[in-house]
Formats: C-alpha cells, sequence, structure tokens
C-alpha cells in the first residue's frame, strides 16, 4: 500500500511538474538558426511557469563554472571572508589565461571580469567545511562540492540544471534565500547588466574549461513591473566563437518573449 501511495505521488509530482513547461517554437528556431545544442529556461515567478527550449537538456546538470560566483560571493560575505564586495583579494602572481585577471581585485571587479583566481582565493577563505554548510543550505544543485574547495564548481563534482538556476535566481532575486537580505542585494548589485526605464536585466556568464571546449552558461533575471522573471541557458561550446552565442541568444529569446 505504501509502495502504491509512494508511485502516485511521484507520477502526479511529475505530471504537475511537465504541465507548467511550455516548449517555445520561437526560440527553438533561434537555437537552430544559431547552430548550437542547448537549453533556454524562463521562469515566471509569480506563476511558478517555465517556458524555453529543449526541456529535456533543462533538467540535466552540468558544473555551473563561473555562475557560481553569484552563490561564491554571498557564501563569502555571510562568512566573514570577506568584508565588502570591494575588499581586495590577492590573484596569486601566477600567470592566467587572460592578462585582466592577473590583478588583484574586489569581488565587485571581478566577478565582471569573471576572474577565476580571485574566487578561488575567495574560496579558501571560506574553507572546505563552512563552504558545504552554506551551499547545502542554499540548495544549490547536487549540493556536492567533493573536497577540493577551490575547483569543485569548475571541474565537479558540483552540477546543476538549467531549471535549478532559474529557480534559484528567482529566490535570489526576491530575498528569499537563506542569507541576509544585504548580503542578497550587495550580491544583485554587482550583477546589474542593464538597466531601462521599465526594467532591470542581471547576469553571469561562466564557461566550463574556459578557453577550450565545454559547457557555456548565461544565466540571471529580469525584473520588470514589479515582476521577476529568471532564465538560464546553456550551450556546448565546441570553439571559442561559440562563447559569444551565449548572450545573443539568451537576448534574442528574452526579446522574443517580450521580457526585453
Amino acid at each position: 500500500m505504501r509502495s502504491f501511495i509512494a508511485i502516485l505521488v511521484t507520477v502526479f509530482t511529475v505530471q504537475c511538474f511537465a504541465s507548467n513547461w511550455e516548449e517555445s517554437s520561437e526560440i527553438n528556431e533561434l537555437f537552430k538558426s544559431s547552430g548550437v545544442t542547448g537549453t533556454f529556461v524562463l521562469y515566471d515567478a509569480s506563476s511558478g511557469n517555465f517556458i524555453g527550449h529543449n526541456q529535456e537538456r533543462s533538467k540535466v546538470r552540468f558544473v555551473p563554472a563561473s555562475t557560481f560566483k553569484i552563490p561564491n560571493s554571498m557564501i563569502g560575505l555571510s562568512a566573514g571572508a570577506v568584508k565588502s564586495v570591494d575588499d581586495v583579494l590577492p590573484y596569486g602572481g601566477q600567470d592566467q589565461p587572460f592578462d585582466a585577471w592577473e590583478k588583484d581585485m574586489g569581488l565587485r571587479e571581478a566577478i565582471t571580469l569573471s576572474n577565476v583566481p580571485i574566487y578561488q582565493e575567495l574560496a579558501r577563505r571560506i574553507g572546505l567545511e563552512r563552504m558545504q554548510e552554506y551551499v547545502s543550505k542554499l540548495g544549490f544543485g547536487n549540493e556536492d562540492i567533493g573536497t577540493s574547495v577551490d575547483t569543485f564548481w569548475l571541474e565537479g563534482p558540483l552540477k546543476i540544471s538549467a531549471e535549478e538556476q532559474a529557480v534559484f535566481l528567482a529566490k535570489l532575486a526576491q530575498d528569499q534565500l537563506p542569507i541576509s537580505n544585504d548580503i542578497q542585494n550587495n550580491v544583485r548589485e554587482i550583477v546589474l547588466q542593464e538597466k531601462r526605464q521599465d526594467w532591470q536585466l542581471y547576469g553571469k556568464t561562466g564557461w566550463e574549461n574556459v578557453p577550450g571546449p565545454g559547457v557555456g552558461w548565461w544565466v540571471g533575471w529580469v525584473t520588470k513591473n514589479n515582476h521577476v522573471y529568471s532564465f538560464a541557458l546553456n550551450i556546448d561550446i565546441k570553439q571559442p566563437s561559440d562563447a559569444k552565442k551565449r548572450l545573443e541568444l539568451g537576448k534574442a529569446s528574452l526579446k522574443t518573449l517580450g521580457i526585453l
């Protein structure tokens, strides 16, 4: 009897979850014409509905890469690893793939430049035990950070799906994470990308195995007329020129849906 009830609950949950997804033929066409494989998810925080492209892939977990800089910033501030988003961290003095990374800087600048060594230093200051505590507290993806405190979001075992990214960011946009509102506000401020009269766009890119082949991300949210629309895109990057398609496809999808 218990097994039967469990099966019914599972089926009901899956059916309900499936019913709140709408496949967009317009976004499907955008991806087709771009020549890349990936997914795009828009999450309406008020209704709980999803619309986008490739629902099957939207549920697949990948390493978050530099999109983890968003929770990493909140964790670092909460744990006291830095006092503010402008507290300067050392990059370590080693050669980096990009010249812009070879500089000491605070989180405000580092998240804009997606500076990996700065955020690795932040993670080391947080420490493995506290990092695991906060990743679990935030419910981020599979919540598995393994044993390497400064590589788990770049190489695994931490993974998250596009749908999970969108739901997580909707909570951040609305002060609904188990982190102080001041810290959530500070992190929202440093990922603000564009501001218009009737909407604000927040976002963060990511690229597994940069600058080589891997999964590329663009995640974030739009606040429009006191309404929150969070989104997550990931694509397979096969060559460096594919990287620019993250924002191109993401913004085109948002415009197609009338969000921007």
